[in-house]
């Protein structure tokens, strides 16, 4: 990568461009420049600034021919004009100009069929070091004739203060124009807006060539049996799926093309609040230099994982070559096992449940979590959480596209599907308590090695979910999660009340195309 080659880009002057550095200049670029702090555990800390998490609000598309037919236009993916994309990316290149920058070449996607080519210019050493660990790193003979096929722009202190008049929702923008195959962040540090914004790209791409993309993790094992993960944040997606007898392919982001399934990235980001050494040793472990921090509480270099003082959604970054047990080309075949995770704070859905194919699909449509209110005495009702194929904010397409493209493959493949709850158990959020991890790990390994398919199955009303009644290494009581509630009328009414919330949900795709699976979901 040559300086000049920014001239034409409209960015001049250009002091020197560190073109995928090594993690050792990245370290010290960190640490010289005040970026980061090392830590007692090798890694660097960075802080994100006021920004902890995404900003959903300001993400958007040029909305232009012909990507304008294809996006599912809306609160998530927000339009926005040529002519203030166009403004506002000469704003970015001006600010870029003049500066030293990192420039990271890096692919989305492991299976050569389907991968896309990804550049990230950045002024942040850490911001390149974060993109180093979640994309796959081309080798050196792969970058000689290096040719994006998507490149974006990350000016995290420039901030757009004409939002008012370009009909935007504050001075933060993330903008994504798919004709010109380019995309502009400005006024957030948060490395999260990267991996997504790419994610957001993967999502509108794939589909379109007929191939799934999917927000979940995935894992393979011994006999090559491959189980994906769906789930929201706080379900479990990044913990289930590392687990010492099967190897990862990767913890969020995959697609699914006609050779099997793949992973986007290159690395993990899992979240470690409360991250505790025994119960995810795999996680701790994969902690070390190289990896990455963000937003962790640390204290003369001491790391504190139970502070949540800035922020409940504390991650770490880190190469995927960082966990033992990982699947090196990070692909395999089509899948055995889907499994949907949620963490219903109400305490009525059963530790597992297995899904017909039509369940399946109402159930990928709805992509329900439950989240607790908050931690403030007295307030201890949940609150339901719908996010269409467990991954709504990142689908520039309509959710009925992934969902017809995931049905037509688990018929294909004779795929089998459960819903298994890592919520609470005996009663909602505040009186009953969070379902045991190992009495979720012995769920998911019955189904993995099929031992759920010896058990009797009874019926969980309303809901018409079959619930197995014996499982090894679970305390049979709790399958059905009635029987773990003291107050029966209680469990009754929470279970309706929470059937009416999925079918008002479940309203948004009346009458669209052919998709009617809400006779799959709840029954009043």
């Amino acid at each position: 990568m040559e300086i000049n080659d920014f001239d034409k880009l409209g960015i001049q002057d250009v002091k020197k461009v560190y073109y995928n550095p090594d993690y050792e200049t990245l370290f010290e670029h960190e640490i010289a420049q005040q970026e980061g702090v090392e830590t007692n555990l090798g890694a660097v800390a960075v802080d994100t600034g006021i920004f902890t998490g995404r900003s959903p609000k300001d993400k958007y598309f040029v909305k232009q021919p012909p990507s304008e037919n294809h996006i599912a236009w809306g609160e998530i993916n927000q339009p926005v004009s040529k002519e203030v994309f166009d403004e506002l990316f000469a704003k970015v290149k001006e600010y870029l100009s003049g500066k030293e920058l990192y420039v990271m070449d890096a692919y989305a996607g492991a299976s050569d069929d389907s991968k896309k080519a990804i550049r990230v210019v950045t002024e942040l050493a850490w911001q390149a070091h974060f993109v180093k660990n979640m994309f796959i790193r081309p080798t050196e003979e792969e970058l000689k004739n290096f040719h994006p096929d998507f490149t974006l722009y990350v000016a995290p202190r420039l901030t757009n203060d004409k939002f008012k008049e370009h009909g935007l929702n504050s001075e933060v923008f993330i903008i994504f124009n798919i004709e010109e195959n380019v995309a502009i962040i400005g006024g957030t540090w948060y490395g999260g807006e990267i991996k997504k914004g790419i994610f957001s790209m993967m999502n509108y791409w794939l589909p379109l060539e007929g191939k799934l993309s999917m927000h979940c993790s995935a894992n393979i094992g011994e006999e090559d049996d491959v189980a994906l993960f769906f789930g929201l944040s706080g379900t479990g997606k990044t913990t289930l799926s590392a687990d010492p007898n099967r190897r990862l392919i990767g913890d969020d982001e995959h697609g699914w093309d006609d050779k099997g399934v793949f992973n986007f990235e290159g690395g993990c980001y899992a979240k470690v609040i409360g991250l505790d050494k025994e119960k995810e040793p795999d996680i701790y472990a994969a902690i070390k230099r190289d990896a990455l921090l963000e937003n962790v509480v640390v204290n003369d270099g001491e790391v504190d994982f139970d502070d949540g003082s800035k922020t409940e959604n504390t991650r770490v970054s880190y190469p995927i070559y960082h966990i033992c047990k990982h699947k090196e080309d990070l692909q395999g075949p089509h899948p055995k096992n889907i499994i949907f995770l949620s963490a219903d704070a109400f305490g009525v859905l059963p530790p597992v449940s297995k899904l017909t194919k039509e369940q399946a699909m109402y159930y990928f449509l709805s992509g329900y979590t439950a989240k607790v209110a908050g931690t403030e005495r007295g307030i201890t009702e949940p609150v339901a959480t719908f996010s269409a194929c467990f991954g709504e904010a990142f689908l520039p397409l309509h959710p009925t596209v992934y969902a017809k493209l995931l049905g037509e493959k688990i018929d294909e493949h004779g795929v089998n599907v459960y819903l298994v709850n890592t919520g609470w158990t005996g009663g909602p959020y505040g009186v009953g308590e969070r379902m045991s991890l190992p009495a979720t790990r012995a769920c998911i390994n019955a189904i993995l090695d099929g031992s759920i398919n010896d058990a009797q199955f009874e019926t969980l009303p309303i809901f018409n979910l079959a619930i197995p009644t014996a499982i090894p290494g679970v305390d049979s009581n709790i399958l059905n999660p009635r029987n773990t509630w003291e107050d029966k009328e209680a469990y009754d009414r929470q279970l309706e009340h929470l059937a009416k919330l999925f079918i008002e949900n479940f309203k948004r795709y009346e009458g669209y195309g052919n998709f009617d699976y809400s006779a799959a979901g709840p029954r009043l």
